[in-house]
Formats: C-alpha cells, sequence, structure tokens
C-alpha cells in the first residue's frame, strides 16, 4: 500500500519509551486512549523501540486499542526491536495479531520485519 494522502490523515503513531509495567502502563493506556479519540476508520502503529522493559501488563491496553481499531475497520501495528518484546507478546498468544514491524514506515506498509528480511536480495 503506497502513501493515500485520504488514509494517511487518519494514521496515529504512539511512541513509548522507557519501562512499561504495572506502574507505568496506565499512562501507555490513556496514550492509547487519546490517540483513538473521534470517530470512523483508525490506524495505529505504535512504536516501542525505546521501550527497554516491558511485562504481559502492556497487553490489555494493546488489545483494548486493537479492538477499537478493528471494529472501525482500521488496525493497530506494532514496532519493536527488543526480543524481549516478542516473548511477551508470544506468552500472551498474540504474535499473529501483533506482528513485528522494523519502522513506522514498513508498519504503515504492512511488511512486518520477518518478510522484509526474507524480501531482501542477498
Amino acid at each position: 500500500m503506497g502513501l493515500h494522502p485520504g488514509l494517511l490523515s487518519k494514521l496515529r503513531v504512539v511512541t513509548a519509551d522507557g519501562e512499561l509495567d504495572l506502574t507505568t502502563v496506565p499512562a501507555f493506556a490513556r496514550d492509547l486512549e487519546d490517540a483513538r479519540r473521534g470517530s470512523g476508520r483508525l490506524f495505529l502503529v505504535v512504536d516501542l523501540c525505546a521501550v527497554t522493559f516491558m511485562d504481559g501488563s502492556v497487553l490489555d491496553p494493546l488489545c483494548e486499542a486493537w479492538e477499537d481499531c478493528h471494529d472501525r475497520l482500521g488496525w493497530v501495528r506494532v514496532v519493536y526491536r527488543r526480543p524481549a518484546a516478542g516473548l511477551v507478546f508470544r506468552a500472551g498468544g498474540l504474535l499473529e495479531r501483533f506482528p513485528r514491524y522494523a519502522d513506522v514506515q514498513d508498519a504503515w506498509q504492512d511488511v512486518p520485519a520477518d518478510r522484509a528480511v526474507a524480501d531482501r536480495p542477498a
């Protein structure tokens, strides 16, 4: 999918940094809710590249965001690089719902990190 101005206006990016755990997830959840304010179709990219630690408490707000965007005919895609984030999604049984994207551009264009690596010329 290329950059379509009409769709791009519906894109929101939430960026988190530091630790996402039981004490910090409420602020993260508020950021996700703020990004989803309004009505209509919504595309949400959650950038976790600067997150140094996260636990399973992040899954509930991400799933709420996914369900809301999905109900609005949109999506949520997650950008992360640290293997520990993938382990949290795997432990929660959510790797299919939240595949890894290398950056916001790849998330927008729906190029998961594993596919991007496989598609690069040798």
